[in-house]
């Protein structure tokens, strides 16, 4: 039992929130509840919810707070000038603030060995932040399928399983997972166009899309799937181990921090 749970805490998740205008005039931080499940029932961790806004939050403060940060998906893209590009109306909209906060906080969790789990924008922002680039819209390049969530049917329909994705033999994937290929959802407009320098494609879609990575020689738990396993995360056979694999990592950064914040023995 590591000292955490020893002492009747969890460690903590920061979940990184995305702002929204309630009715078109009431502006909120929000963060899925199926991150928060995810995050807690299957993880084992404690979700907190981050107003991802520079006006509120520091990224060093973020840092000592939580033990691992999970990176959500969300509506609005990562600004296309965060890679060198011009805003065009293919890009659709965009959350700046969440940019200032979660380029930095990713480049200093893969410095530190910090964990996070990244997902579907999260997928996105760890790439771009380690000097990558994003194509505005998937289904627009020659060969691609449609990755967007279906505009209509019950929430089951849209998170329902759509495509295969084949990983690495030998990979992270593969040897979390115990396959080399999986069924996924896929709820995404943009992708990978060029992988930054240090990210490493570990799995695909059948249409040559990106749909899991790595970050090379990084010193803690850097996963990142472009689709969405905090859909049925408790059951689903891929998104259980995935966030309990993430949940060790927190715990373990957690157990670590606790160490080091120790005050030590004075030798008799």
């Amino acid at each position: 039992m590591d000292r955490a749970s020893q002492q009747g805490k969890r460690p903590v998740v920061g979940i990184i929130g995305n702002s929204y205008l309630l009715q078109d005039r009431y502006p909120v931080h929000l963060g899925g509840t199926m991150n928060s499940a995810a995050v807690s029932d299957v993880a084992g961790c404690l979700p907190l919810i981050i107003p991802s806004d520079p006006r509120y939050v520091v990224v060093d403060e973020l840092l000592e707070l939580c033990d691992g940060f999970l990176l959500t998906g969300g509506r609005p893209n990562v600004h296309p000038s965060e890679y060198g590009e011009d805003e065009t109306p293919a890009h659709g909209c965009f959350d700046r603030c969440r940019d200032a906060i979660t380029l930095p906080l990713i480049r200093a969790c893969v410095d530190r060995g910090q964990p996070f789990l990244g997902i579907c924008r999260g997928f996105q922002e760890v790439n771009v932040a380690l000097g990558g680039t994003l194509y505005p819209e998937i289904r627009d390049l020659p060969g691609r399928m449609n990755h967007r969530m279906p505009p209509d049917g019950t929430i089951e329909e849209q998170f329902a399983l759509r495509h295969p994705v084949r990983f690495t033999d030998g990979g992270p994937f593969h040897r979390l997972l115990g396959a080399t290929e999986v069924m996924t959802n896929t709820l995404h407009g943009q992708g990978i166009a060029r992988t930054a320098p240090r990210v490493v494609i570990d799995g695909e879609a059948p249409d040559g899309t990106p749909e899991a990575i790595y970050v090379r020689d990084a010193p803690g738990f850097c996963l990142s799937v472009q689709w969405h396993p905090e859909w049925n995360a408790a059951s689903d056979p891929v998104s259980r181990p995935l966030f309990q694999a993430f949940g060790a990592a927190a715990a373990a950064w957690a157990e670590a921090k606790a160490g080091r914040s120790a005050p030590a023995r004075k030798s008799a």
